[in-house]
């Protein structure tokens, strides 16, 4: 390609994404890509753990490696769709609070089949698109007081941070006598020397440091360091999951053993795609049992989405002088394709 044809090619690239116009650079999008897929991958791990454990009313699991391949295809698709559609810089992928909700509410509470379940979610997902492109979306969005919808992002940040410190062991579930593990403790009995707590510091402390002072690319070179740091010291102390008898091993690692690959690539099994029952639920727990799962579903991804997208335009300077991103209509109405995609892949509603 002449210097020419290269030049015309970014300008193109430049003014469809308006990346001049919002202050950036081709670059520092390329770093910022690679930095939100880093930070975003942890749902990879996390949303097979919960998704493709539990058993439905039949007995049958959705499979950890599954729902794993189809969580990263669901979240590809979504991400590329809101970049070349909404032309907005965000990631899309699984939303933490909505898998829990499919998991324990519809499956483990209602005794939905996982089938029955997703299409639910896709139903929440057509819902969340009709009112999307009916502009009831955002005549809320604009509606709602700009502190609410920053307390509900702030929400949101709360809830991963404390996912985040019950997993590194910082803080533990404390079993009571109805075995709901709600209330937690400071590490193991008031303690936090493991190996696994020691990284989590370590990394923290680490990206804190970077971003405070600057550092390009800050955050990356703290998730790399922090991971490496992770590998090293399973390899040199072998913390493990559990003890070698196969009990569980409190001090040791809780969602999995960081670790060298044994292979870097494969074929996905994307056989959930497409496995999703659209009128199931209804004949299971009847309809109108299941109509208000489906409302409150669309009320969790509603304003899930509405603290998300108030947050990111806001940290990417991307609000008008209201709070509010232009062009939000088409954004949101891809982002309610995420639910009906998250759905349709069992991967629950992406967000």
């Amino acid at each position: 390609m002449t210097s020419k044809n290269a030049t015309q090619s970014r300008g193109a690239l430049d003014r469809y994404f308006h990346i001049s116009e919002r202050g950036s650079t081709i670059a520092t999008e390329i770093r910022a890509g690679v930095v939100t897929f880093f930070a975003m991958a942890y749902i990879i791990i996390l949303n097979p753990l919960i998704l493709g454990t539990t058993e439905d009313v039949n007995g049958n699991t959705l499979g950890i490696a599954q729902v794993a391949a189809v969580t990263a295809l669901a979240a590809g698709v979504m991400t590329i769709a809101f970049g070349l559609i909404a032309r907005y810089p965000f990631g899309i992928a699984a939303g933490l609070g909505l898998n829990t909700m499919v998991a324990v509410t519809l499956v483990a509470g209602e005794g939905l089949t996982w089938p029955e379940a997703m299409g639910l979610v896709v139903l929440d997902g057509i819902v969340i698109v009709i009112l999307a492109v009916s502009g009831f979306r955002v005549a809320v969005f604009r509606a709602i007081p700009a502190s609410m919808k920053a307390a509900i992002s702030v929400g949101i940040g709360l809830f991963i941070a404390m996912i985040g410190l019950v997993d590194a062991g910082f803080v533990r579930r404390i079993p009571d006598a109805a075995g709901t593990t709600v209330p937690v403790t400071l590490g193991i009995d008031g303690s936090i020397a493991s190996w696994p707590t020691l990284v989590f510091v370590v990394g923290v402390l680490l990206c804190g440091i970077l971003v405070v002072r600057g550092v390009r690319g800050g955050l990356f070179i703290g998730i790399l360091g922090t991971t490496l740091l992770a590998i090293a010291a399973e390899a040199m102390f072998g913390a493990g999951a559990s003890f070698e008898d196969g009990e569980a091993n409190p001090g040791g690692w809780s969602l999995a053993v960081p670790g060298i690959p044994d292979s870097f690539g494969g074929m996905p099994d994307l056989s959930l795609v497409g496995a999703f029952d659209i009128i199931g639920a209804f004949s299971r727990v009847g309809v109108l049992a299941a109509t208000l799962l489906v409302f409150t579903l669309v009320l969790a991804n509603f304003f899930d989405a509405m603290g998300t997208m108030t947050a990111l335009g806001k940290q990417g300077n991307l609000v008008d002088e209201t709070g509010v991103l232009p062009d939000m209509k088409k954004a949101l109405v891809v982002e309610g394709f995420g639910a009906i995609v998250g759905g349709a892949t069992s991967s629950s509603s992406a967000t």
